[in-house]
This record gives structure tokens, sequence and C-alpha cells, in this order.
């Protein structure tokens, strides 16, 4: 059976200064508190959540494998160590009770993040390895771990760590993260522009403007929504070179009408985990009575300036969109001075308040972007630089030369 060593930071064994082989047992257990060892899966009474951090794949999927078993863990996996330390606070902002880490990936890193860790919150950390060194057991003791777990894992020794990590989590716990931003864009009529606007303001929220080519999209989470949860909507998102995380559409006209249960919830799970989403829901007036209008921070309305579009814009403004509703933000695509003698004095009378927010026309660009896959504001233009403005006026970003990656894996 495998070993998985149990470290006490104010108590160490002669066993452990002299090197020799560490058990389970190896740590009195006057230092920790009362375990039933008839319920190895009890954590309580609220859940344990777990970041499961390993950049090999096959070991970090034994590790999640034997979290499976435990009841009440729910698990996120980071296929990633972060790139930096400077980028540990997004993950620790996260709230986890505990932090799982590979060690045998790039051994020297992964105990500056755990020492890094330790240091700044009070998360149970544990490592794993598929080998026991006695040298890198006494790094990790000091480091601040406090658990080391080795393959192949064992459902027992599993189950018995996260009791232990369960047990001293504080009486009460900061809350978790605020739920993130919820940034809806909808089309005032078909053709407006909002997939463009909104993937290149996302920099890729939808796969077709970005080349991807996604295994799953949203027809996966809606009609699995009784098991959707952080871990499982993980599996289902594919990275964008940019850093985003893309929920694709399907491939397919579904057969398929999701709840607008099942939409609330995945709306929810996402911003748990995400600081923005955003969300094309094109033209779908049938998706008003959901959190996506209900809950959103901003919803932009796309429109253009000709009169079919106007006229559109002004019956919602009207009906759904009236003052003390949710935030409104109102988008004029393909904007063009003076165009079919449209003036702006005209504009703002139709839509009964002035426009936020001008795109400028430039078919070349978007055909361009269209063809090659390449976001639009990754390049230097008038529509770029309007589009980068309105993510900045939401972040509250400054403009800067380039953009430092952060932690990709959190949105």
């Amino acid at each position: 059976m495998p070993n998985a060593p149990r470290f006490d930071q104010g108590e160490v064994n002669s066993e452990v200064k002299n090197h020799a082989k560490w058990s389970s047992n190896s740590v009195s257990s006057d230092s920790f508190p009362y375990i039933d060892s008839h319920s190895p899966d009890s954590f309580g009474s609220d859940p344990l959540s777990i970041a499961l951090v390993g950049p090999d794949e096959e070991r970090r999927k034994a590790a999640a494998s034997a979290l499976a078993e435990c009841q009440g863990a729910e698990v996120r996996e980071f296929s990633a160590y972060p790139p930096g330390l400077d980028d540990l606070p997004r993950l620790l902002e996260q709230r986890y009770d505990v932090i799982i880490i590979d060690l045998d990936s790039n051994p020297e890193y992964a105990l500056e993040l755990v020492e890094s860790i330790c240091a700044n919150g009070a998360v149970t950390v544990m490592v794993y390895s598929s080998k026991t060194d006695p040298d890198l057991l006494v790094r990790c003791m000091r480091a601040g771990a406090r658990e080391y777990l080795t393959l192949p894992f064992s459902h027992t020794i599993m189950a018995e760590a996260l009791v232990r990590a369960a047990a001293r989590r504080p009486a009460h716990r900061p809350s978790r993260k605020v739920g993130g931003r919820l940034l809806v864009f909808f089309g005032a009529k078909g053709g407006t522009g909002v997939t463009t606007i909104s993937c290149n303001f996302a920099v890729g929220d939808a796969a077709l403007n970005l080349g991807l080519v996604a295994d799953f999209s949203t027809i996966n989470a809606l009609q699995d929504s009784g098991r959707l949860d952080a871990s499982f909507l993980n599996k289902l998102l594919i990275k964008h070179s940019s850093g985003l995380s893309v929920l694709a559409a399907p491939g397919k006209f579904p057969n398929f009408t999701a709840s607008n249960e099942s939409i609330d919830k995945l709306i929810s799970v996402a911003r748990q985990d995400f600081d923005n989403v955003v969300v094309d829901v094109g033209s779908r007036l049938d998706l008003a009575g959901t959190a996506l209008f209900r809950d959103a921070s901003t919803i932009y309305l796309v429109t253009q300036a000709g009169i079919p579009e106007l006229r559109n814009s002004n019956r919602l403004i009207s009906q759904f969109f009236p003052s003390g509703g949710p935030k409104v933000e109102i988008v004029i695509n393909r904007y063009q001075p003076r165009a079919l003698g449209v003036g702006d004095e005209h504009v703002t009378k139709a839509l009964t308040r002035p426009a936020q927010w001008k795109i400028p026309n430039d078919f070349a660009a978007v055909r361009r972007m269209q063809n090659t896959a390449t976001p639009l504001v990754l390049e230097d233009s008038p529509i770029s630089r309007q589009i980068k403005e309105m993510a900045r006026s939401v972040t509250g970003q400054q403009e800067a030369p380039a953009k430092k990656k952060g932690f990709s894996l959190f949105g």
C-alpha cells in the first residue's frame, strides 16, 4: 500500500531527521484531531474544494481518479503550473480548501509554489510524486506541505488525507470569490455583428472566428447540467492562444432545447471560476427569462444605424430594457457618420438615449479576421482601438504596450 507521510509543523520525528523511510504513522496521532477511521470520507457538511495542479496528464488523472472516489470533494484540475509566483494570488483568491501539486514535473519550482502558497494563505497544501526521495520529503515539510502522496494512489490513504485537511479548516472561513462579471452581447436584429464584437471584446468567445475546433460545446454542458460543476466545465472548455477559455457553440444545429434552470447553472458555475464571462446570445429573446439577462453586469445591445435596426432597437429598449432594469450599453456597429442621411441626432432619438459605443465600418478587416482566424484586437485599427476601450471600461485596466500573460487557466 502506498504511503502518505503526514507533516506537523511543530514536530519532526527522529525518523525524519535521519531521512529514514516515512510511513503514514510517522507523526504522533496527538498532533491531529480525532478521526473516525470507519468514515474516511467524512468532510463535514461543506464540500471540500480542491485544486489539483499537475502538468503531467497521466499522474494528474490518477490523482483525480482517487479524489473522485472520495465523497464530498469538489475538484478543479489545472494542467499547468502558474507561470510565475506573481500569478499565485489568482489561484488563492478562489478560496480552495486544499491545493494538491505534482512534484515530479518540476521539483524545484513546485517547492517554490508550495512555500509561497503556505506563506500567503491558510489552505492545506499536499504534494504527490511517483517516488519517495528522503531529501525531497524533508524539503516539502519545511516548505509547508502537509501530506506527501505517492503513486499508485490508494483510496483509503487519499480519503484519510482529505479528512485531516477538512479538520484543519477554520471555523469561520472567508467567503468564496464573488461571481465574476456577466457581460452579455445581444443583437437588435440578425446580422448586426454581435459575434464579431463579442469575440473580439473577449479575445475569443466564438470558436469559429478564432479558428478553434472544439470537441465539446454548450450542448454538452446543458444536457448534463445535473453533473455540472467547475471540474466538469473545465473539461469542456477549449483554450485559445490568447489565454481565453472558450465554450463553443455546437457544430451542428441541435435538436435540443435547454431549460432555464440548466442555463442559469452553467452561468453560475462559470462565474465562480472566471472574472469575466462574455456571452454571445445573438438575437435570442427567449433567453430573457434567464440569468443571462437577469444577472448581467452589462448588456451590450448591438445595432446599426439603419431604419430596420433602429426600429427594432426602439422596441427592445421600451419592452425589455426600461430604466431601472439591468445596465444596458448601446453599441452601433459598422458606424458611418451621416450614412444614408441618418445623423447622430436621429439615432439618439430612435434609441431614446445616446449610444455609448460606435464601432467604425471596416469590411476588409472583418473579412480578413474571418479568413485568417486572427482576432481584430490583436492588430491596431480603428475597430480594435474602440473594442479595446470597451473592454478597459469594464476591467479598469489602463492601456499598456504589452499585456503580461497571466495564468490562462483562470480566464
